[in-house]
């Protein structure tokens, strides 16, 4: 088992990383939050990593994709995270993508995926109901009427809502709230009537929207996949955005780690380096090996995923779960470490605090991805 990128992976990440530096830098960041972009990401940053591959490297040749898999993916998310990049990413390419490849049919796939990887379309998944992550939990209703299925019921936190040209909503048609079976998934327009969609601003500045089905018909060939069926594929497609998250949260504290030493090179208190005090030093070594794990336990999940493993998804709660952990104290510490400044606006380090505690929560906290871990692997 290689806990290394090979060498195709690594020259993406490397392309990931230097577009990331030239291009979407953590000063990208506040402008779009500052400037209360409407948008909620730059179409022209978004535009050029299009042409740079990434909206098709998890998508076969055959739909419009490169096929480097989702640890090529995952390469790139790392670099994104060290830069807070904003971009459709995961929500359309890593989800999206990811559920209309493992539950759509033939033409779903050749309309869709195509689209998704060149930009031309965003697709969100509308499946949260609460503001816990709990796929099973799925109340909103979609009853078989003469034209296909009527929709009705409410969705939160849904990954770019609000600019996107589909949303793939997961409802019940059967049994009840907390049952696997029952679950299916429908293609709707987010313009179609009796759709609402309302965007919300979180601390994180990512993009989230509520969206309110009233009534909405769609016909029977919005169907994705099996009636009843869908929680199989959508689990698999959540792990490949959980772990892309995930490396994405890594590349986030490990830049928040780093920065945190270099601070330590510079900041002078009693007339000495503050890196020179042992306390300090004891505090630095800490994260820098809980770093170092979460690294492991990243591609190792990775590489599970690729390999077709049967407890990749198990590995894959593990990791997110860890990484989580690891965000909070990692941020945690950054801002502490700085001192007074670091709880200020001024400084970058409160950004990173900032997105890892919203994407602690996002696709399951730690105690989600804990008893998941624990229940996959048979404790």
């Amino acid at each position: 088992m290689s806990l290394a990128f090979n060498e195709e992976q690594r020259s993406l990440k490397d392309t990931a990383r230097d577009f990331a530096n030239d291009n979407t830098p953590v000063e990208a960041l506040r402008k779009l939050r500052d400037s209360q972009d409407e948008q909620g990401y730059s179409k022209e940053h978004w535009a050029q990593m299009v042409e740079l591959g990434f909206g098709g490297v998890i998508f076969p040749e055959a739909y419009g994709g490169f096929d480097f898999g989702v640890k090529g993916l995952a390469g790139c998310m790392e670099e994104f995270g060290r830069t807070l990049t904003v971009s459709p990413l995961l929500s359309s390419v890593a989800l999206s993508g990811s559920l209309i490849l493992e539950a759509g049919n033939e033409a779903q796939k050749n309309q869709w995926l195509p689209a998704i990887a060149m930009g031309e379309k965003l697709v969100s998944v509308a499946l949260e109901e609460s503001s816990r992550h709990n796929p099973q939990g799925v109340a909103l209703s979609a009853e078989k009427v003469a034209d296909g299925y009527k929709l009705n019921g409410k969705k939160t936190l849904v990954m770019d809502g609000h600019v996107a040209d589909l949303l793939l909503v997961v409802a019940r048609t059967s049994e009840q709230a907390g049952e696997q079976d029952g679950i299916s998934l429908f293609l709707v327009d987010p313009k179609a009537q009796g759709v609402e969609v309302q965007r919300t601003t979180l601390t994180d500045s990512r993009n989230y929207a509520r969206v309110e089905f009233s009534d909405v018909i769609v016909a029977q060939d919005a169907l994705l996949g099996e009636e009843g069926q869908g929680f199989a594929p959508l689990d698999k497609a959540l792990d490949v955005a959980r772990i892309c998250l995930a490396a994405e949260m890594f590349g986030g504290i490990q830049e928040a780690s780093e920065r945190t030493v270099e601070y330590f090179k510079e900041r002078k208190q009693f007339g000495v380096l503050i890196g020179t005090f042992q306390a300090l030093q004891h505090r630095a070594a800490h994260m820098y090996t809980e770093v170092q794990v979460c690294k492991t336990i990243l591609m190792d999940a990775l590489n599970a995923l690729e390999s077709q493993d049967d407890n990749a998804p198990a590995l894959i709660s593990g990791a997110k779960a860890k990484i989580s952990e690891v965000a909070e104290l990692v941020s945690n510490e950054a801002v502490q470490l700085h001192g007074g400044i670091g709880v200020t606006d001024e400084l970058d380090i409160g950004l990173f605090l900032k997105r890892a505690r919203l994407s602690q929560i996002l696709l399951g906290d730690e105690r989600f991805h804990y008893d998941r871990y624990a229940t996959l692997s048979g404790f």
